[in-house]
């Protein structure tokens, strides 16, 4: 039998890599003699960077160069392959970051750590992500702009979110709130025919089916993804490739920043490493970081501009006193896995597949063409339906059509479980299929923090994210398996053979209490405090008087001149829902401020 699940193992890894048409490597990056000067110096090719380096490289007259830490997009067979995303995870792509031992939550994880994929890659992070595009709440930009970051609002952000978007999904083409001629596609895929049953379940609770993306965020919603005929669309592939003959933009991959240089309180170029040489580069105009959450921020310290008693704990010269690493936000998300009694959900054998990946690698279709994760809703804790109530989501379901709770799958989703933990999660056979349900916390009031674990760039920094440690995130948590419970009590999911009240081996963690009690709940989601890869808000921006902030609404960081922050770090709070669409947003209007002067 151990041979069997190995041989099957193997096949379904080697399938993913056999079924990769592998076009040659980007050849049209920059050459090995780049300049050592620039007008605009970007450090980092993620969601944010690759929109930045595109539009300002529009004007003739600006020479850009984009660094970046990682590799080509295409060496990798998985990241073009949206059914692969999960594989990317721990791969050569990945920073592969974890957080230190948190007290009050991932309780079910190895040292209580939360492991954090991170794209160390040509795209960033969205080349590693699961491609959901998800614009916020407008109460979000709003919100931003009544604490202090003007030009923020949902009116000013909203022509960034459209100037973007591709929009490929008829229905809502003709909408107001939708763009339809920016590089970035964006659909509506599915691949299991459990999608339809989770919107009709929504409406069984009185819940409209939207546009997530559109006039209200309230309802249940396909999801839309970056994604277009069968392949991901990151921000590097849709913003920079089109323009690699650009003789005024020069991409250098395989560079790592190691600090901005600064003199006389003015940023004057970086300092990289490249091909095992030290090399510095420098800005006629500006450096801009877009390194995203935990990088940015690193960065920073190490140059000097951060908090002062630990950048002085660490003997590094103060040039900018300022709260860099505080204010970390991010979502955390619970899952919860129910049986069925019906065959749909996408299964280890359908991903093994011959035929599924020939039919991927020949036609771009069958069950590798999307992920998993194939509906989501946006509700209030008390699940009230009031359209345009001047409030914000506060919870996010993530619905994912997989079986995938069986021995042969427990390292498919590498979320750093204790192995113990696996031996009781990891027991299911395929006589049964299950879906899973995760409700994501979207508004955490428990704030973390990003700080130098050395003076070495290449020392990983200290991640804190300080889960669950505010108790209105825990009863938040509780809500939302709450809002499970009504969800599959509902006769759609009755109707397939959901019993809310049989536990699922996830359950098995917490069986001292009393099941489905609050206390049991309690239990369950300081167990499976998942992150959702959202981190935010680390160079959080504001007003000129703010303390919490490090750049301005401008993204210029304070107290430094020709040095700004363009990815999700300076974003004010988290917002409601994934961070990709926002990030490059922030890159959109970060443009055109640059632009304008």
């Amino acid at each position: 039998m151990e041979k069997l699940v190995t041989v099957i193992g193997v096949g379904l890894l080697a399938y993913v890599y056999l079924s990769y048409t592998k076009d040659s490597v980007d050849t049209a990056l920059s050459p090995s003699n780049i300049n050592t000067t620039y007008d605009y110096i970007i450090v980092g090719a993620g969601s944010s960077g690759s929109v930045l380096a595109s539009r300002l490289s529009e004007d003739p007259e600006n020479d850009v160069i984009l660094l970046e830490a990682g590799g080509s997009d295409e060496t990798n067979p998985n990241i073009y392959k949206p059914g692969g995303a999960p594989m990317l995870m721990k791969s050569a792509e990945d920073w592969e970051y974890y957080t230190v031992p948190q007290k009050h939550a991932c309780y079910a994880m190895k040292e209580q750590r939360s492991y954090w994929p991170r794209g160390r890659v040509l795209g960033g992070s969205s080349s590693l992500n699961w491609m959901v595009y998800v614009r916020g709440n407008r109460h979000d930009y709003d919100g931003w702009a009544a604490e202090g970051c003007d030009g923020w609002s949902y009116k000013d952000v909203l022509p960034y979110f459209i100037k973007s978007e591709n929009l490929l999904i008829d229905e809502f083409k003709s909408s107001k709130y939708r763009g339809n001629g920016g590089p970035l596609p964006v659909t509506r895929p599915n691949i299991t025919p459990i999608h339809k049953m989770y919107l009709d379940a929504g409406k069984d609770l009185g819940f409209d089916v939207i546009d997530c993306n559109g006039e209200d965020q309230i309802g249940f919603c396909w999801m839309q993804a970056t994604i277009k005929q069968g392949e991901r669309w990151s921000a590097y592939r849709s913003f920079i490739k089109p323009h690699l003959d650009r003789s005024n933009l020069h991409v250098v991959p395989n560079t790592f920043t190691t600090k901005v240089i600064i003199k006389d309180k003015k940023a004057i170029g970086v300092e990289c490493i490249r091909n095992g040489k030290k090399v510095k580069i420098f800005a006629r105009k500006e450096v801009i970081l877009s390194a995203g959450a935990v990088n940015s921020p690193q960065i920073l310290m190490l140059s000097g501009i951060g908090p002062r008693k630990h950048l002085e704990e660490l003997g590094i010269r103060v040039l900018a006193d300022l709260p860099v690493g505080e204010n970390l936000q991010d979502h955390v998300m619970i899952p919860s896995l129910y049986r069925i009694n019906t065959t749909g959900p996408l299964t280890v054998a359908m991903m093994a597949s011959t035929w599924n990946s020939k039919q991927y690698e020949y036609f771009r279709s069958g069950p590798w063409t999307a992920t998993a994760l194939e509906g989501m809703a946006f509700v209030y804790k008390d699940l009230s339906k009031k359209k345009d109530s001047g409030k914000n989501s506060d919870i996010q379901l993530h619905t994912f059509s997989a079986h995938m709770a069986i021995p042969i799958a427990r390292d498919f989703f590498p979320v750093h479980y204790k192995e113990a933990v696996k031996d009781t999660l990891f027991t299911e056979t395929d006589a049964i299929e299950t879906i899973m349900f995760s409700p994501t916390l979207l508004h955490p009031k428990s704030r973390g923090t990003i700080r130098l674990r050395t003076t070495d760039p290449f020392d990983y920094p200290d991640i804190d994210p300080h889960y669950l440690e505010d108790e209105e995130d825990v009863n938040m948590a509780i809500a939302g398996m709450r809002f499970i419970e009504e969800l599959v009590g509902t006769n759609t999911f009755k109707s397939i053979g959901i019993d809310v009240n049989s536990p699922s081996p996830f359950h098995k963690l917490c069986s001292k209490h009393e099941f489905r009690s609050d206390k049991f709940w309690e239990c369950y989601v300081r167990h499976f405090t998942l992150t959702v890869y959202h981190p935010t808000t680390t160079c959080r921006m504001g007003g000129k008087d703010d303390p919490t902030a490090v750049v301005d609404p401008q993204l210029r960081v304070k107290g430094i001149s020709g040095l700004r922050v363009v990815d999700a770090s300076v974003m004010r709070n988290v917002p409601a829902g994934n961070t990709n669409a926002p990030s490059i947003m922030v890159g959109e209007k970060a443009a055109d401020m640059i632009r304008k002067g």
